[in-house]
């Protein structure tokens, strides 16, 4: 089975990530199974559209940081496949509705379900899978895993909602926008890290120092996000370089960047915003206006600084190797390159 984390581009990614996925490669082969199983339905278009998104694999990076929670707490059960699963659908239907608001056409290096299918039907397959995934965590009937789920399912809609409100918006401040990914991202991190902690026996010392490590893992993860937006190739990427402002996003980079421009400089900005196209700006103007400014540096000092505070939240646990893995998943994040 091929992941997306083993299959970089750098033959040193590729062993690093084989260092934190191969020891849970059974469990990451359970989960893809299960959602194989649960994407079936004898609704057509409803099989074919979810064949179609797994067969385009993904990180499964919060599947894998569940697996090596468990394994920290010493689970045995098999709940933590089937939370796996339900992580990965929340965040692919998360996915599918973002494509659709984003009007984006590329998601992975392939097309997005709904440029081929169009927006109608693909909006509810989004629904199908956000619902498909709480049914399945109701399988084990653990009330506060579902609170869980549904609590992080509510702040990334909310997130969302934000983003949505302030798109286009060169006024958006930096409170805001850490207010935005610590809903549309981090929330998830944080719900996969904590879950197994919630499986009885229940640690509530568990419960908050691994919420507290996926959270600011999340936050690491988007920070890199926002910086490979401006720096990765696109063939590495998936889809094109500085896509998000071509969306109307305005994310770090360019937010610490702002109250130094030029009123010139700021209206550039504007224009890209607006127009959603680099029709009246240069891609290589946005560009240079950040590097000479330094806010690509200033922006990976701050995810350094969430790696440190993930690997803070370890400090509760002892030395092992699953803590160790997570150790090393906070600097994978921080270092990957797609």
């Amino acid at each position: 089975m091929t992941h997306r984390l083993v299959a970089a581009a750098r033959p040193e990614e590729v062993s690093q990530a084989a260092r934190l996925l191969e020891p849970i490669e059974a469990k990451l082969a359970a989960t893809e199974a299960l959602l194989r199983r649960k994407v079936e339905s004898d609704v057509p278009f409803i099989a074919r559209a979810g064949e179609y998104v797994f067969a385009g694999g993904g990180k499964r990076m919060r599947p894998a940081l569940l697996f090596w929670c468990s394994r920290l707490l010493g689970r045995q059960g098999d709940e933590d496949v089937t939370y796996a699963a339900v992580v990965e659908l929340i965040h692919t239907a998360t996915l599918i509705h973002d494509d659709i608001i984003d009007h984006a056409d590329l998601r992975r290096g392939r097309r997005t379900i709904h440029s081929l299918w169009g927006s109608n039907l693909t909006v509810l397959v989004g629904d199908w899978l956000y619902t498909t995934a709480m049914k399945m965590a109701l399988e084990h009937d653990d009330l506060r895993v579902i609170d869980l789920f549904c609590d992080a399912t509510l702040r990334m809609t909310e997130g969302e909602l934000l983003a949505l409100e302030r798109l286009g918006d060169i006024e958006l401040t930096r409170d805001e926008y850490f207010g935005i990914i610590d809903r549309k991202t981090a929330a998830l991190f944080a719900a996969a890290c904590a879950a197994p902690a919630l499986v009885a026996p229940v640690s509530e010392d568990a419960v908050a120092a691994l919420s507290a490590y996926g959270r600011a893992l999340g936050t690491c993860f988007q920070l890199i996000d926002d910086l490979l937006d401006y720096t990765a190739q696109e063939s590495a990427l998936g889809k094109p370089v500085l896509s998000d402002l071509r969306e109307g996003k305005l994310t770090l980079p360019l937010l610490l960047a702002l109250p130094r421009l030029t009123t010139a400089e700021r209206a550039q900005v504007a224009a890209v915003l607006e127009d959603r196209a680099f029709s009246r700006v240069s891609e290589g103007e946005i560009l240079a206006l950040v590097q000479r400014e330094g806010t690509l540096e200033e922006v990976s000092e701050l995810a350094r600084a969430q790696a440190r505070r993930a690997g803070s939240a370890l400090e509760h646990f002892a030395d092992c190797e699953a803590r160790r893995a997570l150790e090393f998943a906070a600097e994978f994040v921080l270092h990957r390159r797609a």
